[in-house]
């Protein structure tokens, strides 16, 4: 599901101002898929309205070349151009076009991961498996004896329902390749299974430092005992690496109690093997600016911002929906006298949800802090930029919030495959994402590039876009009565990927971006802090 949390950034004079004057013969209606069900799901599917996609995530032994799509859920009085349900080879895409007044191209897709590998006694690392030319290759010591190579595990193919022809087992001679005939699903595909020796026994794979940790993955000689040693530069006295997960001819571990901003050794061994001496040095660990919201100022238009008055735009870190809102002299956000408990500061921040109107006639805008910049107001809708320029690599947001969850009392639309009714429970959230964003491809800024334009839901933030490294959140479904601690956990897609961009979001009303919400929900927050570790 797409989640970002904005506000109705209002500026009604203009809309009286002028009239919408409308020459088509029919309404725009879009029509989406709105559900979708079928056979042998590793999880739920994933919509994407704004790509107009749909990825199906398979369990290894489905067969992707006969997947039935069980049902399909589209937008009331949509049709589409291929049949449901029905059973189709995923290999490729399925192209549909789903039409009412106008019409809409969508894909169906399939993901699907088959765990292979193929060990064999004293291996170095861990085999090469290669799908697409059917090749497994397993590296040994130089000393090993090709006649005689004892074979631990094999599986090239889905679990239980695999067959192998010869059966690959026990000790082996692997003096020239091995050819296997693999069947699953009444297809056979012939691999080539190969052991091939090397001078290595023992190799870092990886070493991914970050502020306070280092992610470490070396390859090794199977069988014997392999580890990690470090020590800070200039140390005398190396120090094993705890925790360490060995896998056939693998190891890896997660080295924490580091330092930021620091250079250390390490060395990784295998039996009475070492490799050569490594270098790391691990991130600087920087906080939040104004993470307790203590500096605030307005200017001649009595908006309320939250940074200092002459700050430069470098150093403008937060934004809110307050220019939009102001144009009918409301804030969404301000800063209350009511600071946590054991607090330094003075001040928290306050976000209201409320309904902004002229002449009674507005919309629903959610009380909203992010790390980023309001951009501009077009009609009744804002442009916001998000995100601010961030290259460390904390695990979690941590920090103070109140909560009063109201009943909806404003709903103007609501994310594909979900519908709200009045009354229905509101919701607050506090995300925050890391990622490597462009202005050029996302329509920002270089400072804040993740444009989102209230109008257009195309725009609206993805968690699971391709250039989100990290992504966390925290969904408030009960009203909080007292200051109490958070904390939003980063999920990472890889430990090897530095970002550009940091973007934090928190809304009283979790669908604020759809307008939707309720007048009564109020979040307070206060004291942020980075955790790495």
């Amino acid at each position: 599901m797409k989640r970002l949390i904005l506000f109705g950034a209002l500026c009604l004079p203009a809309f009286f101002a002028g009239c919408i004057h409308n020459d088509l013969p029919y309404p725009v209606v879009t029509i989406n898929i709105e559900a979708i069900e079928a056979e042998g799901l590793d999880g739920a599917a994933q919509i994407n309205a704004a790509q107009q996609t749909v990825i199906l995530p398979l369990l290894e032994t489905t067969d992707i070349r006969n997947v039935h799509i069980t049902s399909v859920t589209l937008t009331e009085g949509g049709q589409s151009s291929v049949a449901f349900p029905g059973t189709f080879d995923l290999r490729t895409p399925l192209y549909t076009t789903l039409s009412l007044y106008q019409e809409y191209g969508w894909s169906i897709a399939a993901t699907q991961t088959i765990e292979r590998y193929f060990r064999v006694k004293k291996q170095v690392g861990a085999a090469e498996i290669d799908p697409a030319n059917r090749t497994a290759t397993a590296y040994v010591s130089r000393s090993t004896d090709l006649q005689n190579v004892p074979v631990k595990e094999l599986k090239l193919g889905p679990a239980g329902i695999t067959t192998y022809s010869p059966e690959i087992e026990g000790t082996t001679s692997f003096e020239t390749v091995r050819l296997v005939d693999v069947t699953a699903h009444g297809r056979t595909e012939q691999w080539r299974l190969r052991v091939v020796p090397t001078d290595v026994t023992v190799r870092i794979t990886q070493c991914d430092a970050w502020a306070r940790i280092a992610w470490l993955a070396a390859d090794g000689l199977s069988d014997t005992e392999m580890g990690f040693v470090y020590r800070r530069k200039g140390d005398t006295e190396w120090l094993a690496v705890p925790d360490v997960e060995i896998e056939g001819g693998t190891f890896r571990a997660k080295l924490a109690g580091l330092d930021p901003e620091t250079t250390y050794e390490l060395r990784a061994f295998s039996d009475t093997d070492s490799c050569d001496m490594r270098e790391f040095t691990t991130e600087a660990a920087p906080q939040l600016p104004n993470a307790g919201f203590e500096t605030w100022s307005t200017d001649r238009s009595d908006i309320l911002y939250p940074y200092a008055a002459d700050a430069p735009l470098a150093e403008q870190f937060w934004g809110s929906g307050n220019p939009g809102s102001m144009t009918l002299k409301k804030l969404v956000t301000t800063n209350e006298k009511d600071p946590r408990p054991g607090s330094e500061g003075q001040y928290c921040a306050q976000l209201k949800s409320q309904y902004v109107a002229f002449l009674g006639v507005g919309k629903f805008a959610a009380g909203n802090l992010f790390s980023g910049h309001y951009a501009e107001t077009k009609g009744t809708d804002g442009i916001v930029n998000f995100s601010q320029p961030f290259t460390s690599r904390p695990v979690a947001l941590h920090g103070w919030v109140k909560y009063n969850r109201g009943k909806m009392d404003y709903i103007k639309s609501s994310p594909v495959g979900m519908s709200f009714a009045k009354g229905d429970p509101d919701e607050g959230i506090i995300y925050m994402a890391l990622g490597r964003w462009t202005a050029a491809e996302y329509g920002g800024t270089e400072q804040s590039p993740v444009q989102v334009y209230t109008r257009d839901t195309k725009t609206f933030f993805d968690p699971e876009g391709k250039d989100v490294i990290a992504y966390g959140e925290v969904v408030f479904t009960t009203s909080v009565d007292e200051w109490r601690e958070f904390t939003v956990k980063l999920d990472y897609t890889a430990t090897d990927v530095v970002p550009t961009h940091l973007m934090i979001v928190c809304s009283a009303s979790r669908y604020g971006d759809y307008f939707t919400g309720s007048s009564d929900s109020v979040m307070w927050v206060d004291d942020f802090e980075l955790v790495y570790e």
